[in-house]
Order: structure tokens, then sequence, then C-alpha cells
């Protein structure tokens, strides 16, 4: 642990991190997703990026809408219980500027990307594309011999993102962070990243983190910079804090259907407000409607 504080604000971390023509991962599955993040790239005006992902879904929509993204890696993309994503669609199909590039994966094929990433090693054997078309969609899919047994096996090379962001339920100020709930392969994803950045629904003392070390998913000593952004996650959610807005994926069907419509959203609540904190106020009652209810788990002895 460290007591050096990398505590700075999203408008900060995203100058800093976050380049024009950088690869670009927003990780989390279904949990935990950093819209915040993706709305200070917005306001910022990044471009030319390309978005990894294994589900992208409202936030990478709202990133192309918003002409951020040159290229999409990816394994599934989608309106999660409700349908398509409508940006996206049009970007693929070339109707609102440039066509967006598509690169695509298995869901197991974009976590060997990046565990092999995270594990430095140029590429991730596994058999999950024998009798699929994506090999013939991918030229990066390729095919490896084993050494061993002679059996071909199918490859995914490695992805090094330049900026991987994570949301995470808390942190302390050197960055130690702390998930619990549904997870995803935000530590993978973290550890082949080039630069790293943790928003958090809550920073904490680092003797909070020390009390129960095995909930820390991400060190310190890869993470770039610590955010300290409540309901950075909203839609989506973060277990303990706020629960998913149902009723905003719902509604971002019709939003992102409708180009004009979509504008009119970006422009009241991205470009509209200069941070989370008043995007949440544009949204009178929501904190209250979502709020999490107490339910505790037990605690753990560590004593020896």
């Amino acid at each position: 642990m460290s007591d050096v504080s990398k505590l700075m604000s999203m408008r900060d971390a995203v100058a800093r991190f976050v380049h024009d023509g950088d690869t670009v991962v927003i990780e989390g599955f279904t949990h935990l997703i950093c819209f915040a993040a993706g709305h200070e790239i917005i306001r910022q005006g990044r471009t030319n990026l390309t978005l990894a992902r294994l589900t992208p879904d409202l936030i990478y929509d709202q990133m192309i809408a918003a002409g951020c993204a040159r290229k999409l890696v990816f394994s599934w993309a989608g309106n999660p219980g409700v349908g398509s994503l409508h940006a996206f669609r049009r970007a693929v199909e070339g109707r609102d500027g440039p066509r967006l590039e598509l690169e695509e994966y298995s869901h197991f094929g974009m976590v060997a990307r990046f565990a092999a990433g995270a594990a430095r090693l140029p590429f991730w054997p596994l058999r999950n594309y024998m009798g699929t078309d994506l090999p013939r969609a991918n030229p990066y899919i390729r095919t490896v011999t084993c050494p061993y047994t002679g059996e071909p096996l199918a490859t995914v090379p490695a992805l090094h993102p330049d900026v991987t962001i994570v949301h995470a339920q808390r942190a302390d100020a050197a960055g130690n962070t702390q998930i619990w709930g549904l997870v995803g392969v935000q530590k993978e994803a973290a550890f082949a990243s080039r630069r790293v950045i943790v928003v958090v629904e809550e920073l904490v003392d680092e003797s909070v983190i020390r009390s129960d070390p095995n909930r820390t998913l991400i060190p310190g000593m890869i993470v770039d910079a610590v955010v300290l952004e409540p309901w950075g996650a909203h839609p989506s959610y973060a277990q303990g804090y706020y629960d998913r807005d149902n009723d905003f994926y719902v509604a971002w069907e019709r939003i992102s259907r409708d180009p004009g419509e979509l504008r009119r959203y970006l422009d009241e609540f991205v470009h509209g407000v200069p941070d989370r904190a008043a995007y949440m106020e544009k949204r009178p009652g929501l904190a209250t409607r979502l709020q999490a209810k107490q339910r505790r788990s037990s605690g753990v002895n560590y004593g020896f």
C-alpha cells in the first residue's frame, strides 16, 4: 500500500489520461458501468477512439452518437433486456457519417484477449470458435497447433488498452480498489492496460481496505487516478449503493431511435452539465427511488 494520493476530479483524470486516438475500455458486466467517465470523454470532445468492451451498451451508444469513436472491439452489443443500440446501428451502416469499424469476438474471446494482455502474453488459445463464422469475419482470430497434443486451437491476440476505466464501490486515495457483487473482467482489463482510472462511490481510509483485503480487486500500484463520483454508474447500478434504473434502459430505445432526440439528450444531460453532481440535480427523486436497501453480509475473522 502507498500513502501517495492519486485523487483527482473526473475532468482532470480524463484530460490527463484519455487522448484522441486511444483504445479506451469502460468495463463492467451490467454492474458498475462508468457512465460518468463516458460523459466526461464526450464533454472534452475526444475523437478517433477505439472503444473496447465485452458488452457495449448505452454508454458506448452515446459516445458513438457524440462522434467519439472510430472503431468498436466487442463481443455483443445491445440495450440489455430491451433491444438494439440505434446510434451504433446507424454508425455501422454509415448513415450518420463515416462507417464505424468493427472487430468482433465471442465473450470468451474478449476475456481471453484481456487475460493475455494482463499476463503479458502475445495471444491466448481457446476452443470456442470451432464451427463458427467468426474466424472468417475477423482475421485476428487464428489457429495454432498444440505442441503437446497436436490439437488445432483458435487464438486471439492480447489486448493492451491505452486506458481502462473501472467503476467500483470504494477505494483508498492510493487506488486500492474494492468491488463486490457481479464482477466482469475489470481486473484483467486493468492489468492489461497502460493507464488505469478508478471511479468510486466512496473514498475510504487505507485501514478499511486492509480490514477486508480479499475484496480488493485492483491494487493501487497499477492505478493512475482515483475519482470520487457518487452515482457515476447510473443508469447501471452499484451493489449496496443504488439499483439499476430499468426505466432509463427502456426509455433509451425511443431516444436512440431518433437522432434529434438523442442529440437533445446529450445537449441536456452531458454537454449541459459540468459534472455528475449537476447531472443528478437534473433528475429530482432519482436517488430516493433507486437507493439501495440495507442487506449486510456477515463479517469474517481474519485473526491468527
